[in-house]
């Protein structure tokens, strides 16, 4: 339940920040930010992998740059699918979905550790232990 509850944290904070770089209206109601990057981790879980595995020809043939399509498609989605969120347009929704992913990734790089838990990544979590004997030539 924490990993999702943080990865809808984290969509939503990289919605918030695309927004306004690309044009992405939600109507400065943070209800409508919550429900759209709620949907879109939906849809990004259930809907995403298929059409990943159905696209998987053209991915091949446009070395992974038709992946960046697929995610503009799914942010175009969920604003037609919400009225609050409103996506103008493909490239809008293109460069939205691109700021999106770097976002997240960045959120999930700094706030993840080796173990897969989620934790603030500090000095002090990074030390490790070391048991044994020190053998001395």
């Amino acid at each position: 339940m924490r990993h999702f509850v943080f990865r809808w944290a984290a969509t939503t904070i990289a919605v918030f920040v695309a927004a306004p770089i690309v044009g992405i209206n939600y109507g400065d109601r943070l209800s409508c930010l919550l429900g759209a990057s709620l949907l879109l981790g939906i849809i990004n879980a259930f809907i995403r992998p298929i059409l990943l595995l159905l696209s998987l020809p053209l991915i091949l043939v446009t070395l992974g740059v038709f992946i960046l399509i697929i995610n503009a498609l799914m942010l175009k989605f969920v604003g037609e699918i919400m009225p609050c969120f409103e996506v103008p347009g493909f490239w809008r929704a293109f460069f939205g979905a691109i700021i999106i992913s770097i976002i997240s990734w960045l959120l999930s790089a700094f706030f993840r550790g080796s173990d897969g838990r989620v934790h603030v990544l500090t000095h002090h979590s990074q030390i490790k232990r070391v048991r044994g004997r020190v053998i001395e030539r």
